[in-house]
């Protein structure tokens, strides 16, 4: 381990470490524009020159430069200010100073580094060049223009998004950063490429001239687009959401986010739920809070528990859940479950569907085997890690499903159970690399669990995973599945999962259901014309069209919350904005109903709810852990059928309630998936 000065201040740093690096350590800072840690290093920018000795007469590169035993660095010494000098100058020369209408001032790294290192005037009088701006989708307007050719985006796309289609053109000053062919950057990822731009030349397109960094509140919060619960930061302004921007966590998303977490704020705005409703005549009626839950309630009325049911959404939060299960435990029903789409799997241990191995965890595996999954579209976040692995040590994915185009190669191997359980008999071939693996990962998707055979899956991966020592991982798209599971929102002795609910209400024998958030079903065709419907929720999406009563809730960004992510990480969201209209947090809507039909729960207030959480799930409090779950083995006797496995995640953009009210995504779909759709058909 070298051990080196820098400033006057000895450290000494791994093997390979950079002088960047090593002076990020001493909290010393040295300007980058093209250097950033989670991308590979060009050198292309010159702005972190610094000055080494022993060494040549002239400024190295400190993001290029590895430590070496004995360096003196000099980081503020007059050659390295006057090199600074001359590096920024060379930069300004073409760019255009149009500071005031650019999205990114006040948050430009190009602004903050020209009035810290830069030269106080120019001795350029060439008339500036300029770029034609390029077309690379809905999601980011591009200003080449102001392009430093710092490659950051070309970089990313190819390493952590895993697309090739950024490239540098040309040479020397007609040099630019573009695509060969005219064409949208066909990423799930592509919004991250507008944080990492150092200058404007990449900004956001729906963000665009709507509000500045300095008039914006900023709540640290969680995403509830899928399950990975990525760490974001809501901006906003009085009570509506500017942006979304990810927060760096290391642990689960590291510094990036989906362009559905990024881009589908807008969906917030639009077709929500705010006020109550009951249906009068066949036609849904607004009326007050009062009218509403005393309808409900004189509905309710005399109804015995086991006719009522309950179902819980994809975007519900844990003290929702609770207060739901508190509800109807009341009202003697045991008929409840977290699974509107069908998953089917034994719940033994809270192993059974957890992401066991962990999300970080990932970046060590040396096999990993995907089982009725596509994580591209159903995780981008972990799907990013996989790749990252692969890049790294070139780890073997094997899948069994539907093929997909994943940013890495895999070994297809089937398409059905069948296929999964020949591969648990095998010896050879992707079995062998399996066998020999010191870290092998299995992940079963959603699609494996609502098979036709889900159970059976779900088991025999188990028991295989166990077998060859692998860690064991069930990858949710919903984010509130895991902490509805936690809480035991599942069907209790002699009640009924979402399957005999469904039977039930198609024989009438099922007088009421209540839809917490549940917008992937059609409830109408589920539950039949009688029996009585009360829809909680935030959108008039999928589940309010067909109910009888209506209740407005808030959406994620109007509510302190708890949700638990796939790994089983317990994460808070943060109230940014208030509810709009009459729309209150779900849990007190619970609270009210339960004080009209006289079966009051036992908590008045957010904290109170909390503690009787804790109380009763104790692991519940512990925030921001991965748990260590031990699997239990299954004596459950596979047995399954050669149907395949479907994909789950067909319209990414489009795969809940708030990202279908999006004017954004709308556009990815046409943009997309609509433009690749004749193309799909004519090969099919």
């Amino acid at each position: 381990m070298p051990k080196l000065t820098i400033d006057g201040h000895e450290i000494e740093v791994e093997a390979g470490t950079s002088i960047i690096q090593a002076a990020e350590q001493l909290g010393i800072e040295i300007p980058r524009f093209c250097y950033h840690d989670k991308l590979s290093v060009p050198a292309n920018c010159r702005m972190c020159l610094v000055e080494v000795s022993p060494g040549p007469p002239k400024p190295q590169a400190s993001c290029a430069l590895a430590c070496g035993e004995g360096m003196v660095v000099q980081t503020q010494s007059e050659m390295v200010k006057k090199a600074r000098k001359g590096v920024m100058e060379f930069l300004l020369i073409n760019h255009p100073l149009d500071c005031p209408i650019c999205d990114q001032g006040g948050e430009c790294d190009l602004q903050d580094q020209s009035v810290a290192y830069g030269f106080d005037r120019s001795r350029y009088t060439e008339t500036k060049r300029a770029v034609k701006n390029k077309n690379i989708g809905p999601l980011i307007k591009t200003i080449m223009t102001r392009c430093i050719q710092c490659t950051r985006c070309v970089r990313f796309g190819e390493e952590v998004a895993g697309m090739n289609e950024l490239g540098l053109l040309n040479r020397g000053e007609n040099v630019e950063i573009g695509t060969f062919i005219e064409t949208a950057v066909s990423t799930e990822l592509s919004g991250n490429m507008i944080d990492i731009c150092p200058v404007g030349a990449l900004t956001s397109a729906p963000y665009t001239f709507t509000a500045r960094p300095w008039e914006l509140k900023k709540t640290e919060t969680i995403d509830v687009m899928d399950a990975v619960g990525s760490n974001i930061r809501v901006d906003s302004r009085g009570n509506e959401v500017m942006r979304v921007l990810p927060r760096l966590n290391e642990d689960v998303n590291e510094e990036w986010i989906s362009d559905k977490t990024r881009f589908a704020y807008d969906g917030l705005k639009y077709q929500r739920l705010d006020r109550p409703y009951i249906r009068k005549d066949g036609k849904l009626t607004a009326v007050s809070w009062d009218e509403a839950l005393a309808f409900t309630a004189a509905k309710l009325k005399g109804v015995d528990g086991k006719e009522i049911a309950a179902v819980a959404g994809d975007l519900v939060d844990v003290e929702s859940v609770v207060a739901l299960k508190d509800l109807m435990k009341g009202l003697g029903s045991s008929h409840m479950d977290c699974r509107p789409d069908g998953t089917k799997f034994e719940i033994q241990s809270r192993a059974d569907y957890l992401f066991n191995t962990g999300i970080a965890d990932i970046e060590q595996a040396d096999a990993i085997l995907l089982i009725g999954t596509d994580p591209r579209h159903e995780a981008p976040l972990i799907n990013a890690r996989i790749r990252k692995t692969w890049l790294q040590s070139k780890v073997k994915v094997g899948l069994i499903g539907t093929p997909v185009e994943l940013t890495y190669p895999y070994e297809h191997i089937g398409t059905s159970p069948e296929d999964l359980e020949s591969l648990t008999r095998a010896r050879s071939g992707f079995a062998k690399i399996l066998k020999d693996a010191k870290n092998p990962v299995v992940i079963v998707g959603t699609g494996a669990l609502r098979h036709t055979d889900g159970y059976d899956v779900h088991a025999l991966a188990k028991q295989y995973a166990m077998k060859i020592g692998a860690g064991f991982n069930v990858l949710h798209v919903a984010a509130g599945r895991v902490g509805a599971l936690d809480v035991g929102f599942v069907p209790q002795k002699g009640g009924y999962d979402i399957f005999k609910m469904v039977n039930a209400g198609k024989k009438d024998k099922l007088k009421a259901v209540y839809l917490l958030g549940v917008d992937e079903l059609d409830t109408r065709a589920a539950f039949g014309t009688e029996t009585f419907m009360i829809y909680q929720g935030h959108h008039g999406d999928n589940g309010a069209r067909h109910a009888d009563v209506i209740f407005p809730g808030a959406a994620y960004t109007e509510k302190n919350a708890l949700y638990v992510n796939t790994e089983g990480r317990v994460q808070q969201a943060k109230r940014a904005v208030f509810p709009v209209g009459d729309a209150k947090e779900d849990w007190t809507i619970l609270r009210a109903l339960s004080e009209k039909m006289g079966k009051t729960l036992p908590y008045n207030t957010h904290q109170e709810l909390r503690n009787r959480i804790f109380k009763e799930f104790p692991h519940l409090a512990q925030l921001n852990t991965k748990p260590i779950e031990a699997l239990v083995a299954s004596e459950h006797t596979a047995s399954v059928g050669n149907k395949a496995f479907q994909r789950v995640v067909t319209n990414f953009y489009q795969t809940d309630p708030i990202s279908r009210a999006s004017v954004t995504m709308t556009k990815c779909v046409e943009a997309f998936i609509a433009a690749d759709q004749p193309m799909l058909d004519a090969a099919e």
